[in-house]
């Protein structure tokens, strides 16, 4: 619920918002609420625009830097709670708030981007306009710099929906009015979705709901605000992949059908590559030694989830070692599919977080594996290898229906 709302130009209804769920950024968010109104400015100066920050109940003095910040657009704040946070939590809040705004189309960009320019608004709002019912990224990025979208989410997604989507959980999208409707009212909401759930339940909605997707070329990488890579990616796997697992038992009518993936319409799409992605360093010793522990830590609730066969393939790919280290996409694929049976048929929620816990560091093996196997291939080399493992998901998806039904 919205525990305070500032509306100082008396705004009630909309053509375009731009939302930016906020947390304590207030060294970032003038700058992006600058770009964003230039961008309005620029590209929709005949339609009814408004800026909309949903914040966490910042005491940096967010709200100030907000609404002090000059713009021809007029500007909406609302805030959860105190204590209340999370990414989610501030969009289910904007969800509320656009029910009455009753906006044609919504563009979500994250409050500490420090490169986003005015094209940005043209290149994610237009598509909607044009028609589609849900828009992702794509930005420039390095081959190593979003592993929990290229090993899981990816694979996964494109395998129970049948849409390749390859940056679907880059954290800013865009949306038409049924999914305004469809995100205020749906039922399926959990406290992973509350916080960094939230990327993956917005695509994973659109997809069930049979939105039309696009993904926009951006032509850059996102640059911003540094944060700790391990701690985040550990959360946000539990919550990504939670969130994953829990919409497959809501959506099984829908995914089960599915049989192949189809490819997803581009915009921009002439747009050349300006500029190259930010060089990236991966330890790939400290994740095998990760995935090592991890199997030990976990093997009596490993073993009651994967086959002997699949445990014998775990030992076998750890006797390798780090030099010969290789996670077979197969084994990949089944283990994925194992757990979510097993998180569908959990009767608590500890159990679901005990697997999910589980899984993290075979992730983590699964990383290294994908390392070693790229690290002398380009960008688009590597590319190809995501595509191909893509394909062992959907060649196998088999497997996963007939242990879903027989669970």
């Amino acid at each position: 619920m919205i525990y305070a709302e500032e509306n100082p130009s008396g705004v009630t209804e909309v053509d375009l918002v731009v939302a930016i769920p906020t947390f304590n950024e207030s060294a970032n968010i003038s700058t992006v609420t600058s770009q964003v109104d230039a961008g309005l400015v620029k590209y929709y100066p005949d339609l009814k625009s408004v800026i909309v920050v949903c914040d966490n109940h910042s005491l940096d003095g967010t709200r100030e830097a907000f609404l002090g910040t000059e713009t021809k657009n007029p500007k909406i704040y609302i805030s959860s709670a105190p204590g209340e946070r999370g990414k989610g939590t501030n969009l289910r809040n904007l969800f509320q708030k656009l029910e009455s705004l009753n906006p044609q189309a919504v563009l979500i960009l994250e409050a500490d981007i420090r490169n986003v320019s005015p094209d940005w608004v043209y290149n994610f709002i237009e598509p909607v306009r044009k028609g589609a019912g849900y828009v992702t990224p794509i930005y420039v990025h390095h081959k190593y710099e979003a592993t929990l979208s290229s090993v899981i989410v990816y694979p996964l997604l494109r395998c129970l929906y049948g849409r390749r989507i390859r940056q679907s959980i880059a954290g800013d999208c865009a949306f038409g009015k049924a999914l305004v409707e469809h995100f205020a009212k749906t039922p399926y909401w959990s406290d992973f979705v509350a916080e960094k759930g939230i990327d993956v339940w917005m695509v994973a909605n659109a997809l069930y709901t049979r939105q039309p997707i696009c993904q926009t070329v951006i032509g850059s990488p996102k640059l911003h605000r540094v944060k700790d890579p391990h701690a985040q990616v550990n959360k946000a796997f539990i919550q990504l992949v939670g969130t994953l697992f829990e919409l497959m038992t809501p959506f099984q009518d829908f995914w089960m059908r599915i049989k192949w993936s189809k490819p997803t319409m581009l915009f921009n799409a002439e747009l050349r590559e300006a500029e190259v992605p930010i060089p990236m360093d991966v330890n790939v010793a400290r994740l095998f030694e990760t995935f090592s522990r991890g199997l030990d830590s976990y093997r009596d609730l490993l073993s009651q989830v994967l086959s002997s066969a699949e445990m014998h393939k775990l030992d076998e790919i750890h006797s390798m070692g780090i030099q010969h280290f290789n996670f077979p996409a197969h084994t990949w694929a089944t283990i994925l599919f194992d757990v979510a049976v097993a998180y569908h048929n959990a009767t608590s929620n500890d159990m679901k977080l005990s697997l999910l816990e589980a899984l993290l560091p075979l992730y983590y093996g699964k990383v290294a594996s994908y390392v070693r196997k790229t690290e002398r291939m380009s960008t688009q080399q590597a590319e190809e290898v995501v595509e191909n493992e893509c394909m062992v998901f959907e060649e196998n998806k088999t497997y996963l229906v007939n242990r879903w039904k027989t669970a």
